[in-house]
């Protein structure tokens, strides 16, 4: 399981050459996914209650699991669910000593490179069993064509879902883009589905998952690397939240892009308060009905207008063809 700590210590090289070796399955966290790229043979993506399906069956089912930057978060853990196993155990390497001893496991404080360099070195000659491996690396193709299916458009006329937004992004961007989000729906679909093609690549804020966070952290990451094209993703609902940093952006003239998915409303936390039987408060940008409740029309709220009002330039695409 590799988390943020790999990217922190530049370990990318490391783990590769750790999963090239032994061909032992690597499965990432939010802050973790693009240190292996996402067609790396190894590489099964995302994992925990936002995970793919290759990487939570291998962590559900794993007699050992090797921790690697990571805090085991409520998310990598599905809530303390995901590992099964009633044998499993853990080796976790990590430069915090807390986050290293946790899942009663055998803790090696260190940094993510040093460890994982001296790692594969004591593992030197050791490769997992020839069917494991191509357990799954079924499972990883079969997930591909979920992922295929899930950017594809049915129908290339009528309006993209969030998934074949991503997909339409997918086929346009390249190594050096930088893709941003922190908040509602999207960091789910981008964890279990973006094609991360570098560490720097997955932007993705979930440690707070912080609204508003996307455009700020656009300009920032433009001001750090000036000729990196920027994608900030955001729902109205984040982008309602600090829609006036455009100003900065312009003021600065700092190209980014501001990607929009338009679901008139908080449809994240809406879909999870109804989840545990409460109502959809306040969460629906929508007209109020007759009975009190937020069912009518979808306000007449033009955020597209709002941007250009801001400074950008703005397109209104209906369709992903």
């Amino acid at each position: 399981v590799a988390g943020g700590g790999v990217r922190h210590s530049a370990a990318e090289d490391a783990l590769r050459a750790l999963a090239d070796a032994t061909g032992i399955p690597v499965a990432v966290t939010q802050a973790g996914k693009g240190v292996l790229r996402h067609d790396h043979p190894a590489e099964v993506g995302g994992i925990g209650h936002t995970g793919t399906a290759v990487a939570d069956e291998l962590a559900r089912t794993a007699d050992l699991v090797v921790g690697v930057g990571t805090r085991y978060t409520d998310f990598t853990t599905a809530s303390g669910t995901l590992f099964q196993n009633p044998d499993v155990r853990f080796v976790n390497l990590n430069i915090t000593a807390f986050d290293a001893h946790k899942l009663a496991a055998a803790p090696l404080v260190c940094d993510a490179r040093t460890g994982l360099t001296a790692l594969a070195g004591a593992l030197a000659g050791h490769r997992v069993a020839a069917a494991y491996e191509a357990e799954y690396r079924a499972g990883k193709e079969r997930w591909e064509r979920v992922v295929e299916a899930a950017y594809r458009a049915a129908d290339d006329s009528a309006v993209p879902s969030q998934t074949q937004v991503l997909g339409a992004l997918d086929a346009v961007v390249d190594d050096t883009d930088v893709v941003i989000n922190a908040a509602g729906s999207l960091p789910g679909d981008l964890h279990k589905l973006w094609r991360a093609r570098s560490s720097r690549q997955y932007h993705v804020e979930y440690g707070y998952s912080c609204m508003g966070y996307e455009i700020p952290a656009a300009i920032g990451v433009r001001q750090a690397a000036p000729d990196v094209p920027v994608w900030a993703l955001v729902g109205d609902g984040t982008y309602l939240m600090m829609p006036t940093e455009i100003v900065t952006a312009v003021q600065e003239e700092l190209p980014i892009k501001v990607v929009l998915i338009q679901n008139h409303g908080y449809a994240s936390i809406g879909g999870l308060s109804e989840s545990v039987g409460a109502e959809r408060f306040g969460t629906a940008y929508r007209r109020r009905a007759p009975d009190g409740s937020l069912t009518g029309e979808p306000l007449p709220v033009d955020l597209a207008a709002n941007a250009a009002s801001l400074g950008m330039d703005v397109l209104r695409p209906k369709t992903v063809a």
